[in-house]
């Protein structure tokens, strides 16, 4: 009896135990890391990223994990961190000259890895399929591209789609963020329109360009042209220059050989007369010598002839003297002789 007492609780415990590790199983909540896992019934304070505010709210999350549903009280539900792939085909969309157009983008769309945008898609999206969340996305951004084509001209939208799209993606990034979506990247496909407008910007386009090319080929053989005028007139400038110099430096050897003809010839010439030169000069010489005897000579007789007329003038002048003295002393005799008489 107390042996089959004794199988029974060990049959009850082990019982119980298999029963509280399949409860403990079955409540053991794997996220793989790309859904959300929320698990409503129990409230919880987080912080609001944009007022800095703290809020209560009656879920938890868990992204890319495990944890345990505590079992009547909490419940799961999940929601999707995968790529949202969002076809936005617009039809009759109006530019800001009033040209109906139809753009045809593709935006690649997610839920935020956040917490905050992880909890505004799940007030918004939780109990929605994803046809109905793709429409939600699609009605948003829908409205910011037909109100940034209305600012827009058809050659701006088309010339520069790049900017198109960031602008788009800009202005849509705030709407979405409150929903809890960002944006990955947003693509413009097509631009068309029914009226055949932008074929003819194509045509006027095709024709400029084909008018450009007609200038630039023009002006290419123009500067071509030039150049090669330009390149033989420096040519021949270049020649004349060469020419120049080429006679300039026959000038110069010309003039600088005559120079040196003329100083062998006088060389020569010195030569040959410097005998007779040395004899005439010596002759001269001579000549000299003898008119400077001469020359002598007469100055030392006309010296005589000086010194004998100042001779004779000092005899004359004696003689004179003496006689008039005589004739004085004469008359001074008589004169006295007559007075004594």
């Amino acid at each position: 009896m107390d042996y089959i007492v004794v199988t029974l609780g060990v049959l009850f415990v082990l019982a119980a135990l298999a029963g509280l590790v399949a409860l403990v199983n079955t409540n053991i909540i794997k996220v793989p890391p790309s859904t959300v896992a929320i698990f409503s019934g129990r409230k919880r304070i987080i912080d609001n990223p944009e007022t800095g505010e703290r809020q209560t709210v009656g879920y938890r999350i868990i992204k890319g994990g495990s944890s345990v549903r505590i079992p009547i009280l909490e419940r799961v539900d999940y929601l999707s961190l995968n790529v949202i792939t969002i076809p936005l085909k617009i039809q009759s969309a109006y530019t800001k000259e009033g040209v109906p157009v139809a753009v045809d983008a593709v935006a690649n769309v997610k839920v935020g890895s956040d917490d905050y945008s992880i909890g505004n898609a799940i007030e918004r999206f939780l109990s929605m399929d994803p046809d109905q969340i793709r429409n939600v996305i699609f009605q948003t951004m829908e409205g910011h591209l037909r109100s940034i084509l209305g600012t827009l001209t058809v050659e701006e939208i088309n010339t520069d789609r790049q900017a198109f799209a960031q602008r788009m993606t800009a202005e849509s990034a705030q709407d979405l963020r409150r929903m809890g979506i960002d944006i990955d990247v947003l693509t413009i496909q097509q631009i068309s329109d029914p009226n055949g407008y932008l074929d003819a910007l194509g045509q006027r386009r095709t024709a400029e360009v084909k008018r450009d090319a007609e200038i630039g080929r023009a002006e290419a053989e123009r500067d071509a042209r030039t150049r090669s005028a330009l390149a033989m007139q420096a040519a021949a400038t270049a020649e004349a220059q060469a020419d120049a110099q080429i006679s300039s430096a026959q000038r110069d050897t010309n003039v600088a050989k005559a120079g040196f003809d003329a100083s062998v010839q006088a060389e020569r010439s010195k030569a040959s007369q410097a005998g007779p030169r040395a004899e005439a000069e010596a002759q001269r010489e001579v000549v000299i010598a003898q008119q400077q005897v001469e020359l002598a000579r007469t100055e030392a007789s006309i010296a005589v002839q000086e010194m004998e007329v100042k001779r004779k003038e000092r005899e004359l002048e004696a003689t004179v003297l003496k006689q008039a003295d005589a004739e004085r002393q004469a008359t001074i005799v008589t004169a006295e002789g007559a007075k004594q008489a």
